[in-house]
């Protein structure tokens, strides 16, 4: 367990802050040390981000770089929206979910994309989460959202809230059981899981609706049965609290902003969005392009550094339960 996992790191929508975050989580050897990095991205990119950060790659013996040399610059302008840009930004992530499967990387790391731009592009995409599922073959994927303090994993997503309220007790189990999975490969040998009801006070017994008697509830009792420690449904509107608290390691949630919210509001620099679900090890920053800051050196690295440390910690216990 000497040997150092290998992770893929993208860089992101060249046009936005991805870069930069790249070139200041690269310069904290307390991070570099953790892996061994492969930056994929264009190389011209990588030196602007250096020029405007005053920042160096590492060493080769630390980190990489693989020139996919999607893009001219003549095609992007910093801090403006760009199918170009987007298209580029798209395949980082593909060659980075390649050398995951290929067994050349050990996990994968994303800086930001935006998905308009993506869009702009004429490719449907709903988030990175789904794209590498759909590459990688996967059935189904779930996002977590960590930080020191709190682990949020969405039952649901990119979804219009209508439908999301649309509840499946198959897929809430699921969600459960990824989530007491990926505990337990960050460390946690019985994960304590709180599950969140959907509606106020979790249905207060049917005054509120009964969907979360009827869907949730039996989800949580064959978690139960299965030997996973979790309560619920819980009222979402005290169970963060309590997790923050210690009270419980993950708070399942039913939909996006429900898990978001709490997340984002606690520590938004260094939340870290781990998708579940995939054959491959990914995690994010939990941050977009931030276009109005881009090419101005303000962007703050710190959710990039997390989820660096996050991935390398991940891949390290991947090859530890291999062995």
């Amino acid at each position: 367990m000497n040997e150092k996992p290998t992770v893929a790191l993208t860089i992101g929508d060249p046009a936005g802050v991805g870069p930069e975050v790249v070139i200041k989580a690269l310069a904290d050897e307390s991070v570099t040390c953790l892996a061994r990095w492969i930056v994929v991205g264009d190389a011209w990119v990588i030196r602007q981000a250096e020029a405007l950060t005053g920042l160096g790659m590492p060493s080769p013996d630390a980190a990489r770089l693989e020139d996919l040399r999607q893009l001219e610059a003549s095609q992007c302008e910093t801090g403006r929206l760009s199918a170009a840009c987007g298209r580029a930004a798209l395949g980082y992530v593909r060659r980075a979910t390649e050398l995951c499967l290929a067994g050349v990387a050990d996990a994968m790391v994303t800086a930001p994309l935006n998905k308009e731009a993506v869009t702009m592009a004429g490719v449907r995409f709903s988030g990175h989460t789904e794209f590498i599922a759909e590459l990688s073959g996967a059935r189904e994927s779930r996002m977590l959202l960590a930080s020191d303090r709190l682990r949020v994993i969405h039952v649901s997503t990119h979804l219009p809230l209508r439908k999301a309220c649309d509840l499946d007790p198959a897929r809430i189990l699921r969600t459960i059981e990824l989530g007491n999975e990926t505990m337990r490969l960050l460390g946690f040998r019985n994960p304590r899981i709180a599950v969140c009801g959907l509606n106020p006070h979790a249905g207060e017994h049917g005054l509120f609706g009964d969907e979360d008697a009827r869907f949730i509830a039996p989800a949580i009792d064959v978690a139960i049965q299965r030997g996973i420690q979790c309560i619920g449904p819980a009222p979402a509107d005290t169970v963060f609290l309590r997790a923050v608290r210690g009270e419980y390691d993950l708070v399942v949630a039913m939909y996006h902003d429900q898990g978001h919210i709490p997340m984002k509001l606690l520590d938004f620099e260094h939340t870290v969005n781990v998708s579940l679900g995939l054959p491959i090890i990914r995690t994010s920053v939990d941050h977009g392009t931030a276009f109005d800051i881009a090419g101005k050196n303000l962007a703050d690295s710190g959710s990039m550094k997390a989820a660096m440390r996050l991935a390398a910690t991940m891949a390290t216990g991947k090859k530890g339960n291999r062995l």
